[in-house]
């Protein structure tokens, strides 16, 4: 089986030489010229010093950049901690590099101006502190960090001098002087580490790693630390799982959903020139997840293959959308992070059917509604990259998109389209424009005989460059006919210039019978028929969920998602209100109130934290919600422990073991404090408003179960 699976990507991949050869594409100069970037980067020969003490990088970086237009200014990004100390041409003649305060831009002149095509190559000799979040790319988060025990380096960070992220890809050579307790993984292959020689005496033993990136791609990301390296095989892919020796127990899990991404991505959109993968663990300080050529990071807190198989398939739908089809710019990423989140959807409909295909669907619905209004998805450049705005506008409304074309167009259009898309364009950059301009192709074949084809022009200005999701509303008659019954009545929502086929369901006292209206403007009246008498309130919009809506509870979901992030970052009080705003929507909700309640007891305010707690066990929760039965018990048994109230907690961990939910092992923390009980004493290991080490957390974005709260610390 697997040398057949190797054959046909062997032709698949002169299938796509073929093809790619015949279409006509945006060459990349021509892509970085529209970026204003006279020069790009194609090589690098990077020699980096880590200093873990000191938290510090030493390095030098030997860059080749090719000219897109006749230029004598080399412009180029370098991370804001990062001092340049010195810049030369490959002859040696010393260059001035300026930059203005603590920006990410860095211009270097040139003795004398390069023609188009032609090359330069700058040595520029750099160091800096990278220890926590301060300047980083991405506020708030570290991309880029050294420590006593590690280090990672994420390409976004721009920890060596990058042109036209997230549009360029290069090839190079990484090498990294590291202490020898560090092993390391990242991109490229791998050479074995080598001794190097103390340079000073007592300094401790260092190795040197030398990552080689023959292929032109997105390369620059590594990790390094108390890893080790168990490497795996599952239908003819190799994955090299690299985690401290404590989380190495279920690699054959991680590797077998890792191998099963991979295959199924291969079948639906075309193979990878290289289907290996290399997954490793990184610290919670950064990403939760990042995914580079051939490398999958996901954090110590996500470090589960049951729980986050969808997040995985994500990461390794990335190596197609992200690695292998780079945006043209960074307002086109809605067809690299949009497409590899919807492919989430299409991995869970591939592997478990369409009910789990479905219910990602739902959630990607719930994303988006949370920052809807931040800005269109083709103006995806004013959002911050992996920002909270970013992934609801540009990944969970780009997922809806996609999911929505499809329904458009059809599933065996769809995927032809998203076939073709990977041949087209894989390593090489392209546009939204590209991907639409292919779509209304598709969707101009995919019209029957005597039907005009989708309106997909429309389809695209409406969802991609405007902000805004419909509200549907109902007002309808019923009439008795002499062949059954007639329906007229009107569909309304709020934006003038939606315009779309919207299906309605009519539960009837015979078989369900389903009707599209095509929706225009804020009003559009309908008539239609049945044969069987319609049920009282048994008409329902858009009963499979194909369109991006609004409605009470996606909206009370999408306020409770932005509450979650709030408290993970500690920002209680926030949280609170947005838990509020839920409640006002949807009132009652089990789930708002009790992350009111956990975000009260981290306060220590456990009157309120006990109130919000009762309110939602007096609730009947959603199925995909019952979990916060089991562990409203457990935290109200935590609340009378921390008042020494140890009878009444007592109970409460025993109505908690009643309910036999283990949702994020509840069942093993009920057990845990009723033999001993819950502390928040500053010296207990419970303190410090630490949360339990498996109580369900707060979703960083809409996912198809609780996560586990991280352990204390």
């Amino acid at each position: 089986m697997a040398r057949l699976r190797n054959a046909l990507r062997l032709s698949g991949l002169l299938l796509m030489a073929v093809a790619a050869a015949a279409l006509p594409v945006e060459s990349e100069a021509q892509a970085q010229q529209k970026l204003g970037l006279n020069f790009v980067a194609e090589h690098y020969d990077v020699s980096a010093t880590l200093d873990a003490g000191g938290q510090s990088i030493y390095a030098t970086a030997k860059v080749t950049f090719r000219a897109t237009a006749a230029s004598g200014v080399v412009r180029f990004e370098l991370h804001p901690n990062l001092n340049i100390s010195d810049v030369k041409t490959e002859q040696g003649v010393s260059l001035k590099a300026e930059r203005e305060g603590s920006s990410l831009d860095v211009r270097v002149q040139l003795p004398a101006p390069v023609a188009a095509n032609s090359k330069a190559t700058l040595v520029i000799s750099y160091a800096g502190i990278l220890s926590n979040e301060e300047n980083s790319p991405l506020p708030g988060v570290r991309l880029a960090s050294i420590y006593k025990d590690g280090a990672f380096l994420l390409l976004p960070a721009r920890w060596f001098p990058l042109t036209g992220y997230p549009s360029n890809r290069f090839t190079g050579t990484f090498r990294f002087n590291v202490p020898d307790t560090f092993a390391m993984a990242g991109t490229g292959k791998a050479l074995a580490p080598a001794p190097i020689a103390a340079k000073t005496p007592g300094e401790g033993s260092r190795l040197q790693y030398v990552f080689e990136c023959t292929r032109s791609a997105p390369n620059g990301t590594f990790v390094a630390g108390d890893l080790e390296l168990n490497t795996k095989q599952a239908e003819g892919v190799n994955v090299a799982v690299y985690a401290p020796k404590s989380a190495s127990a279920n690699v054959g899990d991680f590797a077998a959903d890792v191998a099963r991404g991979v295959i199924t991505f291969t079948d639906l959109f075309g193979p990878l020139p290289d289907p290996n993968m290399t997954l490793i663990q990184v610290p919670d300080t950064t990403l939760r997840e990042y995914a580079g050529p051939g490398v999958l990071l996901l954090s110590h807190r996500a470090w589960d293959p049951k729980v986050n198989e969808r997040t995985i398939a994500r990461l390794v739908a990335s190596q197609w959308w992200a690695n292998q089809v780079l945006p043209a710019s960074t307002g086109d990423e809605w067809i690299s992070d949009g497409l590899a989140r919807y492919s989430e959807s299409l991995y869970a409909e591939q592997t478990t059917g369409k009910e789990a295909g479905l219910k990602a669907v739902d959630d990607f619905a719930v994303g988006a509604l949370m920052y809807d209004d931040a800005a269109p998805v083709a103006q995806a450049a004013r959002l911050i990259q992996y920002s909270s705005d970013y992934r609801s506008v540009v990944m969970n409304k780009g997922a809806m998109i996609f999911h929505m074309l499809r329904a458009q167009i059809g599933d065996a259009a769809f995927k032809s389209l998203l076939h073709e898309f990977y041949v087209r364009f894989a390593e090489k950059n392209a546009s939204i424009a590209d991907f639409t301009a292919l779509a209304e192709q598709y969707g101009n074949r995919s019209a029957k005989p005597g039907q005009a084809p989708p309106n997909l022009r429309g389809f695209f200005a409406q969802w991609l460059n405007s902000t805004g999701i419909p509200d549907f509303k109902i007002e309808y008659v019923i009439y008795r006919t002499p062949k059954g019954f007639r329906i007229v009545g009107k569909l309304s929502q709020p934006l003038d210039t939606f315009a779309m086929p919207v299906d309605i369901r009519i539960d009837t006292e015979g078989n369900p019978e389903t009707k599209t209206v095509e929706v225009t403007g804020t009003e559009t009246p309908f008539s239609v028929e049945t044969f069987g008498r319609p049920k009282p309130g048994g008409i329902r919009i858009d009963p499979n969920n194909v369109i991006l809506k609004g409605n009470n509870s996606l909206r009370s979901r999408a306020a409770i998602a932005r509450g979650e992030e709030l408290a993970e970052t500690g920002h209680y009080y926030d949280a609170i209100k947005e838990y509020q705003k839920a409640l006002s929507i949807q009132p009652g909700r089990p789930l708002a109130n009790f992350r009111m309640g956990e975000a009260f007891f981290y306060q220590r305010n456990y009157q309120a934290a006990a109130n919000a707690f009762r309110e939602a066990l007096q609730a009947v929760p959603e199925p995909s919600e019952k979990w916060t039965e089991v562990w409203g018990h457990i935290y109200l048994g935590m609340i009378f422990d921390s008042l020494g109230q140890r009878e009444r907690a007592v109970n409460e961990y025993s109505r908690a073991r009643q309910t036999n939910d283990n949702t994020g092992g509840a069942q093993d923390a009920a057990e845990r404090y009723l033999k001993k009980a819950y502390s928040d004493s500053p010296q207990s290991a419970d303190a410090g408003g630490a949360k339990p080490a498996n109580e369900p957390k707060p979703a960083e974005q809409p996912d198809d179960r609780p996560k586990l709260k991280k352990k204390p610390e």
